[in-house]
Formats: C-alpha cells, sequence, structure tokens
C-alpha cells in the first residue's frame, strides 16, 4: 500500500552519507533551525511498486531526446516518470541565488530557503507549497560531487515512489546540464548577476568544476572577486590513483596576469596529462611562461595526492604554504618548507634545481591551499583575518559536521562581507579531504 506523506511527517530517502559526493544527508548543527514551513527527510526506504516505465524508456530509446532544449527535456522526462510538475534551479556564479531555469518563478535565497537548504548540505528537503497545495520536494542536483542547484518536484501528496522517481529526475537532468552547459550560453548568462570583465572571462573558461571527488577524496575551490578576476587561478583533477590540484597567483590585476595564468594552467595540464613526474611538470610551466611570457611570473603551489598511501607530494614556487587540519586541530608548520622562486624567468636565474617535498597524511586529513588575498583581508575591526584565523574557521565548521564545498563557501561570503564585496586582492581558495574507504 502506498502511503501519501503530509506536511510535518518524515519522508524517506537514502541513508546518511560522510561528506559531499556519497549519497544525501541531513544536518542541523552546523546550520541551525530549519527554515519555516519544512521537515527533514530521514529514515528508511519504503516499499512501493513503481509505475510502468515504458513511458520513461521510450523517453530515452529516442535519440531526439538528446537535442532538446532544457524546458522541454524537463518536462517530457518528469511526464514519462509520472510526476506532476518540476522545476530546474541553478546556482549563480556566487553560490548566493538559485535561478530557475525552466519556468518562470522568482529565485531564491541559497540561505534562510529550503531550496538552499538542499543546496547546502546535498539532502532531500519536503515542504507545503503555497496557496495551491499540495507538496514540494527539493532535491539536490549533483555531477558527480559538484553542486550544480536544485530540482523542485510538485506533487499534490508525496510517496515513497515519487521520491525515488524524483531521485531519478535529479539524476537524469544533472547528466543533461552537464552536457549541455559547455556550450549553450544560457545557462552560464542565467547564472551570472553582473557584467564580467575579459581577463576573468578568458581565466573562468579554463577553472575547472569548483568540486571534484571520488569514493576516497574530494577537492573543492573557491575564487573571488567573481567577475573582476585578476591573476588568481586554481586547477585539481583525477586519476585512478592520483589526485592533482595547483593553486595559482600571477602577477597583476590586468589582462597579462590572466593570460599569466592561462598559460601555466594549460602549461601544468599538458605535462600532467603526457604523465609528467611533479619536477618535470613544474620545469615545464618554467619554460612555457619564459618563452611565451618572459616578463611575466606567478607563484604556485602544485601538488598530487597518492590516493592509495596517502602520500602527498608538492612543490612550493614563493607561494604561501599549505596548512593541515587533522583531527579539528591545526598541525602548526606541517607544510612549512623553504620556498623555490616564482614559476617563470625567476626560476631559470638560478642554477638551483626545483625542491619537491613529502608528507603522508592519515585519514580525515583536510589540507588547504590558497592565496595570499584570503589572509590579508580585514575583519570589521580592521584586523588582518590572518592564518589563524583562516584555519579556525575551517576547524568549526569540520567540527559541526560542515561539507567542505560548504565550508569554503560560507568562509568566502564572511571574508566578502567584511570588505563591503570589494576585496583588496584576489581570494582563491583549494581545500581536499583524503578519506580512503577504510579510514
Amino acid at each position: 500500500m502506498t502511503r501519501a506523506l503530509s506536511a510535518g511527517t518524515e519522508a524517506p530517502h537514502a541513508g546518511p552519507a560522510r561528506r559531499a559526493g556519497r549519497g544525501t544527508r541531513c544536518q542541523t548543527a552546523a546550520h541551525g533551525p530549519l527554515p519555516r514551513g519544512g521537515f527533514q527527510v530521514r529514515g528508511g526506504e519504503v516499499s512501493t511498486p513503481d509505475p510502468d516505465d515504458a513511458a520513461l524508456r521510450r523517453f530515452l530509446a529516442d535519440p531526439a531526446h538528446l537535442t532538446l532544449d532544457l524546458r522541454t527535456a524537463t518536462s517530457r522526462s518528469a511526464k514519462a516518470l509520472g510526476l506532476r510538475h518540476a522545476v530546474v534551479y541553478l546556482v549563480d556564479l556566487q553560490q548566493r541565488h538559485l535561478v530557475p531555469q525552466t519556468a518562470v518563478a522568482p529565485t531564491v535565497p541559497v540561505d534562510g530557503s529550503l531550496a538552499g537548504w538542499a543546496y547546502r548540505t546535498q539532502s532531500l528537503r519536503v515542504e507545503e507549497s503555497g496557496a495551491g497545495g499540495g507538496i514540494t520536494a527539493w532535491f539536490p542536483l549533483l555531477d558527480g560531487v559538484e553542486r550544480l542547484g536544485v530540482l523542485a518536484v510538485h506533487e499534490t501528496a508525496l510517496t515513497a515512489s515519487s521520491l525515488t522517481r524524483g531521485r531519478a529526475l535529479a539524476s537524469l537532468l544533472a547528466m543533461v546540464i552537464t552536457s549541455k552547459r559547455a556550450y549553450e550560453d544560457s545557462f552560464v548568462r542565467r547564472t551570472r548577476t553582473e557584467r564580467m570583465q575579459l581577463p576573468a572571462e578568458m581565466l573562468r573558461a579554463l577553472l575547472p568544476p569548483r568540486t571534484i571527488g571520488n569514493g576516497q577524496v574530494v577537492s573543492t575551490a573557491v575564487l573571488e572577486p567573481a567577475y573582476e578576476i585578476g591573476g588568481d587561478a586554481f586547477d585539481h583533477a583525477l586519476t585512478e590513483t592520483t589526485l592533482h590540484v595547483a593553486v595559482l597567483d600571477a602577477m597583476g590585476h590586468d589582462l597579462a596576469s590572466g593570460l599569466t595564468s592561462t598559460v601555466a594552467l594549460a602549461a601544468c595540464r599538458n605535462a600532467r596529462r603526457t604523465g609528467a613526474d611533479l619536477p618535470d611538470l613544474v620545469r615545464t610551466v618554467d619554460e612555457a611562461l619564459s618563452r611565451w611570457l618572459p616578463d611575466q611570473f606567478c607563484t604556485s603551489v602544485i601538488a598530487q595526492l597518492d590516493l592509495v598511501t596517502g602520500v602527498l607530494r608538492w612543490a612550493n614556487c614563493g607561494h604561501p604554504a599549505p596548512i593541515l587540519i587533522r583531527d579539528q586541530r591545526l598541525i602548526i608548520d606541517a607544510m612549512e618548507r623553504d620556498a623555490d622562486p616564482p614559476m617563470g624567468m625567476p626560476s631559470l636565474l638560478t642554477s638551483r634545481s626545483r625542491r619537491t617535498y613529502e608528507i603522508s597524511l592519515e585519514p580525515g586529513d583536510r589540507v588547504l591551499m590558497y592565496t595570499d588575498g584570503v589572509v590579508e583581508a580585514r575583519t570589521r575591526q580592521a584586523k588582518l583575518l590572518g592564518l589563524e584565523r583562516f584555519a579556525d574557521y575551517v576547524i568549526r565548521a569540520t567540527a559541526g559536521g560542515e561539507l567542505a564545498p560548504e565550508s569554503l563557501r560560507r568562509l568566502i561570503h564572511s571574508i566578502l562581507a567584511t570588505q563591503e564585496g570589494r576585496l583588496r586582492d584576489d581570494a582563491t581558495l583549494l581545500m581536499f579531504e583524503w578519506q580512503p574507504p577504510d579510514g
């Protein structure tokens, strides 16, 4: 027998997970009480018969669905799954708003709404609909561990079966969005709140997703200012055995600095994809910058994490040292090492070879890499944020069980709030957490 859910009733969903990329989870301690009118989703799955899926099979088997616009694809796939109505919301560039893509509807704030709660915690949330009655279920839209936005499914009543079909629709649409947003400008235009400057446009085109991960590691990053980037950049990528990460800070805040970061990122990827070891990879970047932009240079930390052993190797080219958080404590000077010259021409003016360093991580360790714009930001009392304040924020978020992408989102927003939305320098944060399956 199928049981309808009414307001105030807990709805079934998948089991909890520890962090981003491993299913959904519910949190209250790290985020405060639920917004009014909503309720959390927890408990085991109720066995209910699914409707005939012949309509969905026909929809997926028809090659015509591959070229449908998102609005039509959402409508037809929802109908094929037997769902009443669904609306896709994508998060804006600065992760402040959820913007409707497939219907005329108001923008929803990420902070202070049930939709935002689903986005922030990557878990299902359910609430009563407005004057029209019925129930709205908010499903996170995820590309692996990358948060794209949320899917609103409106039903007269929710059952375990309709929740399962809603999750299936969210998974399907996340893949559609990921495949289309690389070449459809409509996604980009709807998720920007202001005009982007040319250096930022150039660099944004090359940046990877904010968050990547698998069953062993999650890496997440944020970069501000979003629309006027100068020389900051980040990169992260996975192979079967290794996480590759890099944070760069090019000299200046103009088109030349954007070009410097772009060339450095491209050279880094080119060497990485040919199997270059870390010293060779850094040398490739040095040579590329020296050849094409001899008057420019950038600082950087480039690192490689062995996903099986937890051994982290890195090279520091004139950049702030990464910091290590273990068991909710900052491990002082764990990764403080002598830095080499910045990448580019300065490296060729010394006869000393690039140095690489090594440290063994423990399961659950978080490593933070950043540019100096982070710790040089000032608090409301006009004090420098500083390394200890910065690390303390992340530690407190970790202790509260907050997802790594959410920790960085909230941190960069708090930094912007103290600067009245205008940073003195670019600020980039990248954090990765190693958590092997047996850890």
